[in-house]
């Protein structure tokens, strides 16, 4: 079975029904004017505010695609890059490359022309096909285009599209609706997908149909989606985690929405117009949410909340605090936190569980069908309380970094995939995760794990986020610097947070205070490296200067 199979189910079962829905909230033209009726306005850019297609439509377009894509001779294992804004056309583009037979490779949306360049290079993809935000871009590699690249589709309207590319919307309706001749195992490659490229250039993840399988069956035995539930899908659809959580609905055959916007107003309006039952934020989102009800820039009276049963979060290790003020707001919500990382097809190979709410601040016990272990640095299992390298083992886990032999052997060992990130498990079995490997700041010989100093601050009422990274230092080699970003509206001196860090053990006080932003990437997660290149870079001058 593939997950194609799922989606071909829905349509013979539940073809009449919505399977998704996209709003478009920057598209709104008249504030007076109700969402159900915007649905129906067409505005200049071509993208309605509301947007939707049934089951039978996805199917029926998924084919198209697939078709389009076989006519032109392209066969079977061929790359297909996908660079896309989240929007309607995502998923049956998806799933077409899927129903053709070829390997599905999600791009970043943040990636610069060169990073574009470097990525379809580096996964030998032969077609690509992206919407107008990306023109630009593309246009600075036309040279690699017209060389590496045979077919080249634009999703959008006609006057928009570049002369280098041809009419995806015209082209797949003169394509049959029919499904194509083409079957696939769960041996079968399916998906390329890129690292976040935290610790420099990107690399590309190779999965078969059994991973994304895995994914399907993991997501619905954690979540129990129903055809009753309706998704809030916000992350972006080139990233596994956001995928992923949505395959819960297509096991399910329920609606989602694809939300393109992030404030707190559009997010509680989408769940109460669209009578949403489940959302997946990430910690930012989280906090802004409730930083606008807080300062009562929102009233949760003007929604309709009571049907949404589910918040969770991943991503990135979740505040303790932050869970504890989103229930005073939202006490009837259950909770739960995934872990997870393309390596490992997304989340759900670590989960809380909703039923473990006296556990937050642990990422939770092995997933549906995934088995954890924690080991040291000989590969030894670790003892109760005792921290070292987190492994999983699972049908989810990949394939191998494509065409790097070298970096797959370092972290795929007897099947168990290392993930590079530091926990221990508690006497309960309950895995909670101390830091990034590579993160560890170690100050004269002891080692400080900063996820632990960043969930402390967090419980500081003035403080939106911080990020705790190592600087060099002359007599311990490192120091602990807290990057700090304060709430809008709100002021703190450095020896107020010095005030607050007292009740921390003294070795684990950060020495350095810095007031900043501090940089997430589209997943959530902070962007340590470009931290460090800022201020290590400062703090060796400083060093300099006073020798």
């Amino acid at each position: 079975m593939v997950i194609t199979d799922f989606l071909e189910k829905n349509a013979r079962l539940y073809g009449s029904e919505i399977a998704l829905v996209e709003i478009n909230p920057s598209e709104e033209r008249d504030k007076a004017t109700t969402w159900r009726e915007a649905s129906l306005i067409e505005v200049a850019s071509n993208a309605p505010y509301r947007r939707e297609i049934t089951w039978r439509q996805f199917d029926k377009n998924a084919n198209r695609f697939a078709n389009l894509l076989l006519s032109r001779g392209i066969r079977r294992g061929t790359k297909v890059g996908i660079l896309l804004m989240n929007c309607l056309e995502w998923l049956p583009i998806y799933f077409g490359i899927l129903k053709a037979g070829c390997i599905a490779v999600p791009l970043n949306y943040r990636y610069s022309s060169g990073e574009i360049e470097y990525c379809l290079e580096l996964a030998d993809v032969e077609v690509l096909i992206f919407g107008p935000e990306f023109t630009d871009r593309l246009s600075l590699i036309k040279p690699f285009l017209d060389e590496e690249v045979n077919y080249v589709f634009f999703v959008g309207c006609e006057k928009q599209r570049p002369d280098f590319a041809e009419p995806y919307n015209m082209l797949v309706n003169f394509c049959s609706f029919e499904a194509p001749p083409i079957s696939c195992t769960e041996d079968d490659h399916a998906a390329i997908y890129f690292s976040s490229g935290t610790t420099g250039f990107p690399k590309a993840i190779l999965h078969n149909h059994r991973a994304l399988l895995s994914a399907c069956l993991t997501e619905q035995n954690h979540h129990h989606q129903t055809r009753r539930d309706v998704f809030l899908c916000i992350p972006p659809l080139y990233h596994t985690g956001a995928k992923m959580h949505w395959f819960g609905s297509l096991m399910s055959g329920s609606r989602a929405v694809l939300l393109r916007g992030v404030t707190p107003e559009w997010i509680l309006r989408t769940v109460s117009e669209e009578k949403v039952t489940i959302v997946w934020l990430l910690v930012p989102w989280a906090q802004d949410i409730l930083d606008a009800i807080e300062s009562g820039a929102v009233s949760l009276d003007n929604y309709m909340l009571d049907q949404w049963r589910l918040m969770h979060i991943g991503a990135q290790p979740v505040p303790h605090s932050l869970i504890m003020r989103w229930k005073q707001h939202f006490p009837h919500h259950e909770y739960d936190t995934n872990y997870g990382l393309s390596e490992s097809i997304g989340p759900g190979c670590v989960h809380l569980g909703v039923e473990n709410i006296d556990k937050v601040g642990a990422i939770g016990k092995a997933g549906y069908r995934w088995q954890t272990r924690i080991v040291d640095e000989n590969g030894d299992e670790c003892a109760e309380n005792q921290v070292g390298e987190l492994t999983v083992k699972g049908d989810g886990v990949m394939l191998c970094y494509y065409k790097n032999p070298k970096a797959t052997a370092e972290v795929l060992k007897d099947g168990w995939l290392y993930t590079g990130d530091m926990a221990y498990k508690d006497e309960d079995g309950f895995i909670f995760l101390v830091d990034r490997k590579k993160d560890v700041i170690i100050m004269g010989g002891e080692n400080i794990y900063p996820v632990q100093i960043e969930d402390f601050m967090h419980h500081n009422a003035k403080i939106k986020d911080v990020a705790v990274i190592g600087l060099p230092d002359d007599r311990l080699g490192e120091i602990a610097a807290a990057i700090i970003e304060i709430k809008d509206g709100m002021e703190c001196t450095e020896d107020e947070i010095n005030e607050f860090c007292k009740h921390l053990p003294r070795y684990k006080r950060p020495r350095k205070i810095i007031f900043d932003k501090v940089p997430r990437n589209p997943t959530g997660k902070i962007e340590k490296p470009a931290l460090r290149q800022k201020y290590c870079a400062d703090r060796l001058v400083e060093s300099q200067t006073k020798k």
